[in-house]
């Protein structure tokens, strides 16, 4: 009688030659396009999404008073993390546009879009405390949604956009 062990490691042996030779030959995948990066307080990667030149995403939250969602939304251009408009669904207490900051547009649903702020983000990154369940801090990358809140509620985070080196 064979000994399987034997048979199904040699069968395994090309298989791990393929991959070793694989990490050899070049970088991990993703290391060499941009990334957005969610880490806590030690540092420690909570989520990492793919981010090429050109593309964006929203940070999502609950307004604390009023309830509705608000949008603060960013791109990647150029290497850099640039905020680009922000939706309000209401003059609720602290959403208000600032004359001379972008330009404030109807979203024809009794809320508006403050289009035009085009402001890099000092450092590619920001601080951020995530709210609890009923803020419900969220990344929106086309149409996933990404719970922060699930992830780190109450905590601080650091949002960062890391370019490839």
């Amino acid at each position: 009688m064979r000994d399987l062990r034997l048979t199904a490691g040699r069968a395994r042996l090309p298989a791990l030659l393929l991959c070793a030779g694989l990490v050899l030959a070049g970088p991990v995948a993703g290391q060499d396009e941009a990334r957005l990066v969610v880490s806590n307080e030690t540092g420690e990667p909570l989520v990492t999404l793919p981010m090429a030149e050109g593309e964006g995403w929203c940070l999502e939250w609950n307004h604390s008073v009023e309830g509705f969602a608000v949008l603060d939304c960013y791109r990647h251009s150029d290497g850099r993390m640039v905020l680009e408009r922000s939706h309000l669904p209401d003059f609720a207490a602290g959403l208000d546009h600032v004359p001379g900051r972008g330009r404030q547009v109807s979203d024809g649903e009794g809320g508006y879009w403050i289009e035009d702020l085009d402001e890099p983000v000092p450092g590619n990154a920001y601080r951020l405390r995530v709210g609890g369940p009923a803020v419900d801090h969220r990344l929106v990358v086309d149409d996933e949604r990404i719970s922060l809140s699930r992830l780190a509620a109450d905590q601080p985070v650091t949002v960062r956009l890391v370019s490839p080196e």
